[in-house]
């Protein structure tokens, strides 16, 4: 049976080897932080000139991850306008369907031919031409591949697992509530609660009931399960559906249903699918040939209660909205993330979730690249899933909780030596794909915890702890004023984000008036202050905790609050 790597190994070569493996990324960002002090007092030149290049690399990191943005906004609002439901239908005759797409797309360019420039109509002709362009291409990508290994969509069933330590019920009623509106056949669902023991029993019973008497109908099945921390686990999320995916293989081996044929979505219980997201999924999921090579990931937006939320949690959600965003327009560099779906004969092949990690949506991708000895990734959805932001009893709690999320979030470098491990004892990888993605992984959590720290301090340290030699040089003149100047220009990545998170935002509560806007809009001059304080420091923390052993005991659930 496949093993990945424990991180409690007893062996004591294995836990040396883990160990120095958890010290490199602490180490690392300690070793910039006060490297940043250290260095601008004995080598003031050499780290202006870093600065400069930094500057440059932050400009290009700005523009880039702008136009992607953009891009990624586009793409998904076309994928909004497709009827994925009517794909799944004619994809038995995949290339009768092209034709007849084709056939709608000349008749709309002759349409659209026929009307003035400055009608009314021809915007609205163009934006029809667009969204059969954007399926057209998505067809004629399908056909090339073997349609003799394409399933039939009426055999693909959906498990939804929603597990819940405490929440309240109507956050997890509206995510079913969503599931009953999607686009798709509400008998091919089965639901999977999967509660947690540790919550008090009348509370979790009552929970329980509420959401039988309402859902229990509606589905295919609808299965509860009831997770009690055995020895060797921690409380953690991965726990909870490591169990609850045994009990729902239990089931399908009953009702003699086969794994290849049930998708899994691992969804956190906050979670609200657009309409057409399983329909959409299930036309990725039966064209593909290699299902079980992949994993299925949407778009997440904070979206739930993002008016109710403060202005710094607004900030920091929707920049996460807007970096999923741009890794679904390079899937070469995704990871599973938060609410995702996989093939469950996936999830049994490598034996479910670790049940002592915290990280537990990169972890299980870890787990399966591993296991497909590199063959596998993410294929995104392009539409949109809508969660929670961060929202408590009280403005200051709201912010804590909002650090505690993004500190369990950072903690995900956790999967660094775990991979490391991995990697090592699988000679069917290629070395230069474990180098470069434990660079990728590395790379990006150092970034985290330090690049606005960069931004924020070290363009002045040279100047103010540089030296008398320093400062009369013409460098230490021009410093602040090219530093200044390129980071006026990298402000047209913040421009950006300003509008794009406008168009984002779900229609407006009437409870709010119209000003409501003018906060959402000014909110953006906070991000000097929530880049190193929310999104700094977290990671940090999380990767000096990992640095010196002291790990977290259990997976932190961030507090759910709806205000209506």
């Amino acid at each position: 049976m496949f093993r990945y790597p424990d991180p409690r190994t007893p062996t004591s070569r294995d836990h040396r080897f883990q160990r120095i493996l958890e010290i490199i990324p602490g180490f690392l960002t300690w070793f910039t932080i006060l490297g940043m002090f250290a260095f601008s007092f004995w080598l003031p030149l050499w780290v202006a000139v870093f600065i400069i290049a930094f500057d440059i690399y932050w400009l290009y990191r700005t523009v880039y991850i702008s136009l992607y943005s953009i891009i990624a906004f586009r793409k998904m609002k076309r994928h909004k306008e497709i009827d994925w439901l009517e794909a799944c239908h004619k994809s038995a005759d995949l290339d009768g369907f092209l034709a007849e797409k084709k056939e709608d797309f000349v008749k709309l360019i002759q349409e659209k031919a026929a009307k003035s420039w400055f009608s009314a109509g021809r915007k609205k002709i163009k934006r029809k031409i667009e969204i059969l362009d954007e399926l057209l291409r998505e067809i004629q990508e399908v056909s090339k591949k073997d349609k003799a290994q394409f399933m039939a969509w009426e055999d693909v069933y959906h498990a939804v697992m929603l597990p819940t330590a405490g929440e309240d019920v109507g956050i997890i009623e509206a995510a079913l509530q969503s599931v009953v509106d999607s686009e798709y056949p509400k008998e091919k669902f089965i639901i999977l609660l999967a509660t947690e023991e540790r919550e008090p029993e009348a509370r979790r019973k009552e929970k329980v009931e509420h959401l039988r008497k309402k859902f229990g109908q509606v589905f295919f099945d609808f299965i509860v399960t009831v997770h009690p921390v055995q020895p060797g686990e921690l409380k953690t999320k991965a726990a909870n559906t490591t169990f609850a995916a045994k009990v729902l293989k239990k089931y399908l081996e009953q009702k003699n249903i086969p794994f290849g044929r049930v998708i899994l979505s691992n969804f956190d219980c906050d979670t609200c699918v657009h309409p057409g997201y399983f329909a959409a999924l299930t036309w990725r999921y039966i064209t593909e040939p290699r299902r079980l090579h992949f994993a299925y990931q949407p778009l997440p937006m904070y979206h739930n209660n993002i008016w109710d939320t403060n202005a710094f949690v607004r900030i920091i959600v929707t920049g996460s909205s807007f970096w999923h965003m741009v890794e679904a327009m390079r899937p070469e560099h995704m990871v599973t993330f938060s609410s995702h779906s996989e093939a469950f004969q996936t999830i049994v092949n490598v034996d479910y979730w670790p049940v002592n990690v915290i990280s537990e949506d990169s972890v299980i991708f870890w787990k399966c690249y591993t296991y497909y000895n590199g063959d596998y990734e993410v294929k995104p959805i392009y539409l949109p899933v809508s969660l929670d932001a961060v929202l408590a009893k009280g403005y200051w709690r709201t912010i804590v909780n909002q650090y505690k999320q993004k500190r369990r979030w950072a903690y995900g470098i956790e999967n660094f030596p775990l991979l490391a491990r991995a990697f090592s004892r699988n000679p069917k990888i290629k070395w230069t794909k474990k180098i470069r993605l434990l660079f990728i992984m590395i790379e990006g959590h150092w970034s985290w915890a330090t690049n606005s720290l960069i931004i924020a301090l070290l363009g002045w340290l040279p100047v103010i702890i540089g030296g008398p030699e320093f400062n009369r040089s013409v460098l230490a003149h021009n410093l602040p004023y090219i530093t200044r100047y390129l980071m006026n220009l990298a402000l047209v990545g913040l421009i950006v984000s300003m509008f794009l998170s406008l168009m984002l935002l779900p229609p407006r509560p009437k409870k709010y008036g119209r000003k409501r806007y003018i906060y959402m809009f000014l909110q953006w001059f906070l991000v000097p202050i929530t880049a190193p304080i929310l999104g700094a420091f977290p990671a940090i923390e999380s990767q000096t905790r990992i640095m010196l052993g002291k790990y977290f005991g259990e997976f932190w659930v961030t507090e759910k609050v709806r205000k209506d």
